[in-house]
């Protein structure tokens, strides 16, 4: 696919470890629409066809509906929060930064050095889609945040510290294509300077196109201005030495002729063009191959030259650089592509493996709660001050309950003291969708959770709201049955899970939090490095609150309705809840210091590029070369 470029483009210099500069297109409004509307294609696609598998075996196995149904509808419910939270992570994770969707129009996600995106950093730009998708699903403020930013970044990419490329491959100019290859006869001198060049290159392409005065008139003032070069220029008419002049020009330039005028370095940039050009065009193609086909498909010797050929093209693009003193041209435009296309392929991460997941989970998650007490601290008292509050206020004034509870949560107060009465549970239990119950409840608390994290990007106003709010309903709920005298009915139902979910909260809302402070004191850091590295942090404790949420879950919705366990019990299972908690909270204290989970950006230093490429070629295949 060729990428042609416009005036409209715009691009983004990065430095790579080898300590060179190329340019990234940033990617459109219009292709990540489009993109995003072939990944909704198929999530939507994915989510019918087990709609449709879930009803054929239903069909197939009909006396056993009344059993396998519940436990079908809960499949349903975890797969439809997998589609939707989990499509774009793990693909944009495992693919090297590369959805269906974005593969299709030629995009990928990068880092803002130029790596390829993390599992950390693909959870962060996606979680806080939340936000992006605001009002509702309309995209607003995502579409908002990618017209103003001068990087076309929305909030999620600004948490993350990534970017949306363009990466296809671009036609290779007419000067490549014409170059001379090296051993020619010395090329003659150029009589135009670049600008002079431009000019009358312009005029040629046009004057197909312009009415006979108008171009008449532009060639007499083309020939006055060009009078220096076309004194030895033979033709009839200024038209026909004017075209004959630009040939002769660009013959020069090909053969490596300077500008007229340039001086120092400028003097070598075509010259350059005219040496090196055959090595470009042979290493896209080559460039193209390995694409298509991934490292792997290259024998260790193919690798080693591959590399090699990197280098040398990265070192012909700093020269060009050079040589054109700050300017633009389309030979550097295209090098530029090919060392940026080249520079992706050979820092892509391979699959993530189970061990990181493992480690993130139970080492790194667990150790970044312990590091952030701080805003988990404050997290819990905007939870828990405003929870105990609206209890004493329904305690002691039961007439201010409608305010700001639910209608419906004061009619299941009223039935409460009848079912306490008659030594029912807090609600029925429900045991044959026992199985619906949970994961409804598990995916219902994990995008609180997520939300709870992604408003930390309002300067963690937000996260606030949600921690205010939710402990104002706590409070008032367990006040409205206290001012009833049956408290222990809902104790009994909330201890199972009560200790592990409010943990979670709590957790959740630090991240939020820490999010919100890289915005508003982000100390000796730039608000922009403090949003990356808060990010990376605050990821890790949704990870920690995800879990705990998952186990949490699983007890409210086999456990905590369970009518005939006495209060004892189910007090029993919350001490065991905490303990196991503070098992986990403290794992990974006495192990060295394990790999963080999302690694920082590679410092600009020289590597070992062969070594890398090995690498990536012994590597376990991604989704995107499957």
């Amino acid at each position: 696919m060729s990428a042609p470029r416009t005036a409209l483009d715009h691009t983004v210099d990065i430095e790579t470890p080898e300590l060179v500069l190329v340019s990234y297109t940033i990617a459109g409004v219009g292709s990540r629409a489009y993109a995003a509307l072939i990944d909704y294609c198929i999530c939507l696609v994915a989510f019918v066809a087990l709609i449709v598998v879930m009803l054929t075996i239903a069909g197939g196995v009909q006396p056993a509906i009344g059993r396998s149904g519940p436990y079908a509808f809960a499949l349903l419910i975890l797969w439809q929060f997998a589609v939707l939270w989990g499509y774009y992570v793990l693909w944009e994770a495992l693919a090297d930064g590369q959805t269906p969707g974005k593969k299709r129009l030629g995009l990928r996600v990068v880092r803002d050095g130029g790596h390829s995106v993390t599992f950390g950093a693909s959870a962060v730009r996606n979680l806080v889609r939340i936000l992006d998708m605001q009002p509702g699903f309309t995209y607003a403020v995502g579409l908002t945040s990618l017209v103003v930013s001068r990087t076309g970044k929305r909030l999620g990419d600004m948490a993350a510290g990534t970017l949306v490329v363009r990466e296809a491959l671009v036609t290779q100019p007419a000067v490549l294509a014409t170059a001379a290859p090296a051993g020619d006869a010395p090329p003659p001198q150029s009589a135009l300077t670049d600008e002079e060049l431009t000019v009358l290159a312009r005029f040629v392409e046009r004057r197909g196109d312009l009415p006979p005065a108008r171009r008449d008139a532009l060639a007499s003032q083309l020939e006055a201005r060009l009078a220096h070069a076309l004194r030895d220029v033979p033709g009839n008419g200024a038209l026909a030495r004017l075209v004959r002049l630009h040939a002769q020009e660009l013959d020069a330039r090909s053969r490596g002729a300077a500008a007229r005028g340039a001086t120092g370095a400028r003097r070598e940039r075509h010259a350059i063009v005219a040496t090196r050009s055959p090595r470009w065009v042979e290493f896209s193609s080559r460039l193209a191959a390995a694409q298509r086909a991934g490292l792997a498909s290259m024998s260790e010797d193919q690798v080693r030259e591959f590399v090699a050929e990197y280098r040398e093209v990265a070192s012909d693009l700093a020269r060009l650089r050079t040589a054109t003193g700050g300017g633009t041209s389309d030979e550097l435009f295209y090098l530029g592509r090919l060392v940026s296309s080249a520079h992706n392929l050979l820092y892509r991460r391979r699959a993530l493996p189970l061990e990181t997941i493992a480690r993130t989970l139970f080492v790194a998650a667990p150790r970044e709660v312990r590091r952030s007490w701080r805003p988990i601290l404050l997290a819990a008292l905007l939870l828990f001050l405003p929870g105990t509050i609206s209890y004493l206020a329904v305690v002691r004034h039961p007439e201010v309950a409608p305010i700001f509870i639910p209608p419906a949560m004061l009619d299941r107060a009223e039935d409460g003291v009848r079912r306490a009465r008659e030594g029912e549970g807090y609600i029925t239990d429900p045991q044959l969708f026992r199985p619906v119950m949970a994961s409804r409840i598990i995916a219902n608390n994990v995008q609180i959770s997520f939300a709870a994290f992604a408003m930390g990007m309002t300067a963690g106003i937000g996260t606030i709201l949600v921690l205010v709010l939710n402990g104002v309903s706590l409070g008032g709920v367990l006040g409205l049955y206290a001012s009833k005298g049956i408290l222990a009915l809902i104790v009994a139902f909330v201890a199972p899970h009560g200790v592990l979910e409010l943990t979670a909260i709590c957790i959740a809302g630090g991240a939020g939090l820490l999010l919100g402070s890289a915005l508003v004191v982000p100390g000796a850091r730039t608000r922009r490095r403090a949003l990356v590295e808060n990010g990376r942090r605050a990821i890790q404790l949704i990870a920690a609150a995800a879990l705990l949420l998952l186990v949490a879950g699983l007890l409210e919705g086999f456990v905590s309705p369970i009518e005939w366990w006495p209060l004892a019990w189910k007090l029993t299972v919350s001490a065991l809840t905490a303990i196991a908690l503070y098992a986990y909270l403290r794992s990974g204290t006495s192990r060295p210091s394990a790999a963080p989970a999302e690694a920082p950006a590679a410092p600009a230093a020289p590597v070992d590029l062969l070594t890398l490429a090995q690498e990536r070629q012994s590597a376990p295949r991604a989704l995107s070369s499957r």
